[in-house]
């Protein structure tokens, strides 16, 4: 993988599809790597240019101390979209990383669209993640491998249905983030960067297309969020994933990726 410098930190990315098509660069939520944009990516390949990264602490960016912040990330995606010669790009982002899309439409101006899945403009008025869902991530019995723990910490991110008829799709996932998972370190330096983010008095600013997706049955970052983005933000539209969970873009790709494609088709 190709890789660019912010700040001294080394991070990976890389692209696909057809080099003289319009770029969809995408932004990982928290701990995921690029793995997690692969159902987008494949659903876009023949129209756009797509362009996937790590952000620091995840995958084959570097680890760098923190805490982190959305403001630094933002700026790592800058310096990947920099390094990579785009000079526009539509910009997707998901749960942490829609914090970082938002946080990079105010600060910086490559962006031509913002897609906005499963997350939160953060703030007083945001709805928190749930007791439920904090306590079955943070508690994890202690003779728990590994890849046992990270089943146990991304259950409430999935429906039941999912996770009891799709359990290969769930095996592959942990398989995947068995390979790029954060340290518990970077995990926490990352968690840091979502807990502080609140960009929610300037999103009036943002003057960017904006689509936001969001499962009504999300129970780790809760849909009343995407009705406080879709508020806040002046050009945006607002599409509910009826039971959706917080993975709808894996689980309801096909919903998702109708969605986005037309909305990037219009833009």
């Amino acid at each position: 993988m190709p890789t660019a410098t912010h700040d001294g930190v080394t991070l990976a990315y890389e692209r696909s599809g057809p080099a003289d098509a319009e770029t969809v660069a995408f932004v990982e939520g928290l701990s995921y790597g690029t793995w997690m944009w692969r159902w987008q990516r494949e659903a876009l390949s023949a129209s756009y240019e797509t362009l996937v990264w790590d952000n620091r602490g995840t995958g084959d960016s570097d680890e760098p101390p923190g805490p982190y912040t959305t403001e630094q990330m933002a700026g790592d995606f800058e310096a990947v979209l920099d390094d990579a010669g785009v000079e526009t790009a539509h910009v997707v982002g998901a749960s942490l990383g829609g914090m970082i899309a938002q946080q990079y439409a105010l600060d910086y101006d490559r962006a031509d669209s913002l897609t906005l899945i499963a997350t939160t403009p953060g703030g007083e008025a945001a709805v928190p993640i749930p007791a439920a869902t904090r306590q079955q991530m943070l508690n994890v019995p202690e003779e728990y491998d590994e890849a046992a723990t990270i089943r146990h910490k991304m259950r409430p991110a999935v429906t039941d249905e999912f996770w009891e008829e799709r359990s290969d799709v769930v095996d592959r996932i942990v398989e995947w983030r068995l390979e790029t998972d954060p340290s518990e370190a970077a995990y926490e330096w990352q968690s840091a960067a979502a807990v502080g983010f609140d960009e929610s008095d300037r999103l009036g600013e943002i003057d960017l297309p904006t689509l936001i997706v969001h499962g009504t049955a999300d129970e780790v970052i809760p849909f009343e969020n995407a009705t406080l983005l879709d508020e806040a933000i002046p050009d945006s539209r607002l599409v509910a994933v009826d039971g959706g969970s917080h993975l709808c873009f894996i689980e309801r790709a096909d919903t998702v990726n109708e969605h986005l494609r037309s909305f990037l088709d219009d833009v």
